[in-house]
Parts: C-alpha cells; structure tokens; sequence
C-alpha cells in the first residue's frame, strides 16, 4: 500500500502543480490585492464608521478602472512572468515601478474626470500599501516554499519532483518506494485511456504519454521517470525520446530481465543503460534445450572475468552445473568475479584459476584435472587500434594461438562442446583484431575434423554496449566531465547486441551448434555511433548545445560499419528465430604453419604479423 505523503509534501505537490499557471494566477491574485488595499486604504482614511458609508456611489467603477490600470503596469513591468519562490530584490523594483505608474495614472485620470469624492489621501496613500500588500504575498509564499522543502529535505536530502511515464502495476510499485525515498510525484502519464483520469496511490493520471509536452503537464518536475519494464522495446524506446525531449535527467525502473532474474527490484531507479536505447526486441532463445546443455556438466569459461566472460558466468550459473571452473589471467577481475557469484549462487562450486591461455601445459593440466565437459572461450585481445599499433604479436598469440591452445586441450580432455567467442570486425577485415579472430574460426574449423568427439562452434556478433573498452562507458565519462564527447566519424555506424543478450546466444550456441560451424545472430539496423552520443546527452538532462560533439577521424583498422558476414558467404537458418549459421567460403589454408610461426615469434615486426595474417586470412586487407 502507497503510504500516504506527509503535510509538507502535499504542500510542495499543491505549490508546484500551480506553477505551471503562474502567470494567469498571479494577474488574479494581485487584482485582489489591489482591490483590498483599495479597501484598507479607504478604512484607513475615514475610519470603521465611515468607510463604507462615505464613499461615492461611483466607486466601484474606480476600482474596476484601478485594478485594470495595476494590471496593464504589471504586465509592462513583466511581473507576472516572476518566479514567486525567488522573489527578491529585483522582484521589489518591478512591483514598485508598477505600483508607481498605476498609482500615478490612476490618480491623473480621477482628478481629470472631476471625481472629487475620491478622496485624494486615498489615490496618493493607494499605491503604497498596494507595494506593500503584493510584496507580502510574494513573501509569503517564499516562505512556505522554503520551509516545506527545508521539511522535507530534513528527512529525505534535495527535494525531487517526478513525472513518471507508465500507470501499470510497476508504476504503482514505483510510488511507495519513491515517496520512502522523499519523492514528489507531480502525476503520471499513460498512452491506456481507462487509466487516464483515474488516481494511483493518490496520484492522478494526466494524460497519455504524449502529454510530457506540455508545459503545464510537466510542471515543475525535476526527472522523469519511465516506469515500462513490460513494455516492448519499441514502446519503452518511444516513451524514452519523449522524456528525453524534457530537457530534464532520466530515470528508470530495472528492465523485465533485470526483474525476473533478482538483479534489481522496481523501486530502485538507475540510468539509462545501453540496452534501454537498443530500441530492438531480444533474442528469445531455447532456454530448456540450453539446460539440457548445461544442468549437472562442468563448465570452464577462459576470459571469465572479462564483460563478456563475467556475464556468461552469471548466465551459465543459473542453469546449475555442477562446477563452474573460472579460467582467467587478472587476479583482481577474478576476486571480483568470485566474490559476486559466491553471493548470488552459495550452492554452486567455484574453481578459481589463474591462467594464460598462451599457456598450453597449464591448459592441458587444468583441462586433465577438471575434466570440463562444456567450455566457453572468451579470452582475447579485442581493442581495435591499441592491437593494431605495436601489439599485432601479441594479439595474434592471445587470439589465434591461445584459442588453438583451448580447444586443443579441451579436445584431449574428452569435452563435449567448445564455443569460440568471435566478432563481425572477422568479416573481410581491416585490422589485425579482426584477422586474428576470423583466423581462429579457422582453427576451429581445423580441429573439428582432427577430434570428432569434441563439437567446435563460434559465435560471431556485433558490438557489445557496455563492454570493457566500448564507446558507452567512454561517452558517459565525458558527459559527466562536461564534454566534449569524442566520435570518430559522423557516418560510422555499428551492430549493438547488449551483453547480456551476447552472452545467451552464446549459450543457444552451445546447445544447438555443430562441429565447425559458425554461428552469427539477425543483428537488426545498425546504429550510428553518433546518434547513441547525442541520445545519451539528451538522457543525462542536457540541451544539444550544453554537450559538444567532436569528430576525431577513423582510428587505424578502424571501418565506416561492419558486416556479421562477407558478400560471398551466405546462411542457413535454425529452429532458433533470428540465429543463423553461416556458410562460409573457402580460405587458402595454412593456418597450421601460421600457428607455428607465432608460437615461435614473441617480438615480430607488425608488418610481418599482417603478412602473415593475409596469406591466410581471405579478404583481409590491412588499412595503410
């Protein structure tokens, strides 16, 4: 049950649901103050005994006229546009020439038209109280506000005003936690007509979503807040660009997943995250033949504590298995790893590891040990420009030569699966990256024919939002910094999957993937990066002009966009919607000599590493 929202926030709902009428209330409420100070005036001048009596039968044409002249020098002077909860000094200067001119236009007409009962003390003393009765008001006012937001923020710190988008069962979730937490909810807003009208937790519904235009509508609201997490990615989207244009910070509810899975609960508002601004439905996978995969088997995970690793951990924990071994070469990414699964999953057996997968006689010893009958290869170098300048060795050793290393000991250990973690930048690649990643597919494809009781499969997808190294973690830095954000070119764009959804078409793989193929996900429409900057600005509670865009020029191996497959290849569906497996052409070969040659070279100059890539790798073309 919503529990009800103290004295002090009713008043600082009442206030700020007033303000977006400001204007039209102010005009009222100082022409009845310059009707009453007329009144005290004329009480003031004749006294109780005859200050009704001895007025003129003409009087109220006066004060009709005398309002109605305030009113023009109020409106000349702009004090109607005031900020009442600011008034000030500057405030006391507008009213005072108003009351100046009014006074002094009105007295001039009076005597002209020979209105002599009028007393003259009156028109002269008239425009003095009348400074001094709109000044209280305005005072006054100050002083509630003040003091209810000095109330409330003694219990609960800055004060909040929220529009929430969403009148379902989240949003009614929502307004308890939020009033707990010290929020003011100006209203909510929802695109079904029988919720409009209607009144949540003592809450109205304003309107449909579209209402957030409106001035008055939004009112004095300081975030918005998008409460969909089962609405379609298309409609959350939608309601997403809708706040965004408010000019104000944007807040919202955990996603359906993050709900379902425990992550997060309703009442914990957070950021937008990448996958919020996907605007693209998930995968739905085969969960029950991913259990069937994975339920009671020991799984190994190489780059386990890595964005891509860490998360097919998380995922593969859910599906119980018998033992999760943690395969990884930084000690801090793996205590963190650790101590995160031991929290969320007590029951499940962890086997903490410290290795490098270059390492073939640690593998071969780990894999004889654990004996795991499902692995997960994520490690790799996958920084575009920092592998391409002065660590092309390096990148073709950790990619090419320790996949080949990993499933080559996976093989002698008797696994049943191992799955590749590979790139779109493997399509007809422009950087070294890339080359040594499409070079491990082939490894792959050579190793499924050496060891048929092992089933070998890639996995190749787009981007990952959010990942170590990807552009969302740097864009929200600069925002935070003030700008500007730093785009490489205006027209480069990219395939966006969410991490989460990377890592469960990696375990759909698992499940339903063949010996040597490799397997690449409907990515939808690509994105321009550009237009993920400008919308995470917008998001932020920025205006376009306060966040500046800067264009840097593509880094080396960069491309414009990638491909999930080259023009040549084509793909062939699987009883998964929008998985498909890709038919891929042939390559030269000699990937075998290549891995022998980068076994024995640890220093190789980097125009040597590219020669070596292109003799092998069909398509690649390193960028000049």
């Amino acid at each position: 049950m919503t529990p009800r929202p103290s004295f002090w926030h009713r008043v600082d709902l009442f206030l700020a649901r007033l303000r977006p009428h400001r204007e039209p209330l102010s005009l009222a409420i100082d022409a009845v103050v310059v009707a009453a100070c007329w009144n005290v005036t004329y009480l003031f001048r004749l006294g109780f005994e005859r200050w009704l009596s001895a007025r003129p039968s003409y009087d109220g044409w006066v004060l009709a006229g005398v309002v109605l002249a305030y009113l023009l020098a109020s409106a000349l002077f702009k004090v109607p546009q005031s900020m009442w909860r600011f008034a000030g000094f500057g405030e006391i200067k507008r009213l005072t020439l108003a009351c100046a001119l009014a006074g002094t236009v009105a007295a001039a007409v009076v005597m002209g038209l020979g209105l002599n009962k009028v007393p003259r003390a009156v028109l002269a003393l008239h425009p003095v109280v009348t400074l001094m009765g709109l000044a209280v008001v305005r005072i006054a006012y100050r002083m509630t506000y003040e003091h209810a937001r000095s109330r409330i923020a003694g219990q609960h710190g800055e004060v909040r005003r929220a529009i929430v988008l969403g009148a379902g069962e989240a949003a009614r979730m929502l307004l308890a936690g939020l009033h707990q937490q010290g929020w003011v909810v100006l209203g909510l807003l929802d695109d079904d007509r029988a919720k409009q009208g209607a009144r949540i937790g003592s809450v109205p519904v304003l309107g449909p979503l579209a209402a957030l235009v409106d001035k008055a509508v939004l009112g004095s609201a300081t975030h918005v807040v998008v409460a969909m997490p089962a609405a379609t990615r298309a409609q959350r989207r939608r309601a997403l660009d809708l706040a965004a244009g408010t000019g104000l910070p944007v807040l919202t509810v955990p996603s359906a997943d993050e709900l379902r899975t425990g992550k997060s609960r309703v009442e914990r508002l957070r950021d937008i995250e990448p996958e919020d601004l996907l605007g693209r439905e998930p995968v739905v996978l085969d969960e029950a033949g991913i259990a069937q995969t994975l339920q009671g088997k020991t799984v190994l995970i190489t780059g386990a504590g890595g964005s891509i690793g860490s998360e097919l951990c998380r995922q593969v924990a859910r599906f119980a298995p018998a033992r999760l071994v943690l395969y990884e070469l930084s000690e801090f990414n793996l205590y963190t790893l650790e101590q995160e699964l031991t929290e969320s999953f007590p029951g499940l057996e962890l086997v903490r590891l410290i290795g490098d997968v270059k390492d073939l006689a640690h593998l071969r010893h780990t894999f004889a040990r654990w004996r795991p009958q499902v692995v997960f290869h994520a490690a790799a170098y996958k920084h575009v420009p920092l592998m391409e300048e002065l660590n092309a060795a390096a990148a073709l050793r950790n990619n090419t030569l320790g996949t080949y290393h990993a499933a080559l000991a996976a093989a002698e250990a008797g696994a049943e699966r191992f799955v590749l973690i590979s790139t779109d930048k493997a399509v007809n690649p422009t950087n070294v990256m890339g080359a040594t990643k499409r070079a491990a597919e082939m490894v792959l494809s050579h190793l499924a024919g050496e060891h048929p009781g092992t089933r070998f499969m890639a996995v190749r997808f787009g981007n990952v939002l959010g990942s170590s190294g990807s552009v969302i973690p740097k864009f929200k830095e600069q925002i935070a910094r003030g700008g500007p954000v730093t785009v490489t070119h205006p027209e480069i764009i990219r395939y966006f999957m969410t991490i989460p959804e990377a890592a469960r078409l990696v375990l759909q793989a698992a499940s339903i993937g063949e010996s040597g193929q490799v397997l690449v996900l409907d990515m939808g429409e690509p994105v321009k990066i550009v237009d993920l900057a400008r919308d995470l600005i917008r998001l932020a509670g920025h205006a376009p002009d306060e966040i500046a865009i800067e264009f840097t020029g593509l880094r080396p191996g960069e491309k414009l966009f990638e491909e999930l497959l080259a023009d040549a290849d084509d793909t062939v569906p699987t009883r998964v919607e929008r998985l498909r497996i890709a038919r891929l052409r042939d390559e030269p070969g000699g990937v075998l000599a290549l891995l022998e040659w980068a076994r024995q070279t640890t220093g190789a100059a980097e125009a040597e590493v590219r020669s070596r890539l292109a003799e092998v790798v069909a398509g690649y073309k390193p960028a000049q």
